[in-house]
This record gives structure tokens, C-alpha cells and sequence, in this order.
């Protein structure tokens, strides 16, 4: 099994810059999973809820600690999301394209966590699932 399919076998996930605008990348992904019937919270400090559903400020304040968690966030935010992710022992990160930092995938795999930051796209791979 390859790092995406580690990525998507999971139960829980969490998108970390869930938006509330639907034309925003951080939507789309966290639409893309909820439709493909997986366990998925918005990550959003701004947001009360994103496409109906409770948004939480950070990784900590979700009531099931995510096994995935994807990355839709500026490279800065990437890094201290990583740090609280390996932290609170989140398994998996995938930094979806423009989210990337290197230190942040530095630290990932350090601390033993699966970690996808070759630029693919989460969207791709679950249209490739239907």
C-alpha cells in the first residue's frame, strides 16, 4: 500500500483550511471526502461550521483525533499544524499543493508519520476512486 492509500485508509479525517467559500481548494477537499462517505471535520478559526458541519479551531479541539489529516493552509500554518499533529499522535498528513513546507515534512517523517507532499492532489485521487 502506497502513502495515498495509507492516507485514504483511514476511519477519521480532519481538513485543516476547511473554507466556507465553495470555490476554495480547503472546500473542495473537505466536500471531496464528506461525499465519499468518510469521517471528516472542518478545521477553520473562523468559521463556525463549513457545508453544514461544526468547524473547530484546531486539531485539539476535536472531540476524535483524526488518523488523516489534510493540508490546505499556507506553508507557515503547514508547520505549526504539524508540530500539534505529531503532538496529539495524528497518523497520517497529506499537504495538499501550495501547502507544502519543508521543515513541516521534515518533522512528519521524523517522528514516523505518512506523509504525502509531492505536490499530488487529494481531489484527483478520490475522483479516481469513483
Amino acid at each position: 500500500m502506497n502513502s495515498p492509500q495509507i492516507f485514504l485508509a483511514a476511519k477519521r479525517y480532519a481538513v485543516a483550511g476547511a473554507s466556507t467559500d465553495r470555490q476554495k481548494y480547503g472546500n473542495k477537499v473537505f466536500r471531496a471526502l464528506k461525499e465519499s462517505g468518510r469521517d471528516v471535520a472542518p478545521l477553520n478559526p473562523k468559521a463556525d461550521q463549513v457545508e453544514g458541519i461544526t468547524a473547530f479551531t484546531a486539531i485539539s479541539d476535536l472531540p476524535t483525533l483524526p488518523e488523516s489529516l489534510s493540508v490546505v493552509t499556507p506553508p507557515i500554518v503547514s508547520r505549526q499544524l504539524t508540530e500539534l499533529a505529531i503532538e496529539l499522535g495524528v497518523l497520517n498528513i497529506w499537504f495538499q499543493p501550495g501547502a507544502e513546507d519543508a521543515e513541516a515534512s521534515r518533522l512528519a517523517r521524523s517522528a514516523g508519520l505518512n506523509v504525502i507532499d509531492d505536490g499530488s492532489c487529494l481531489l484527483v485521487l478520490l475522483a479516481l476512486e469513483k
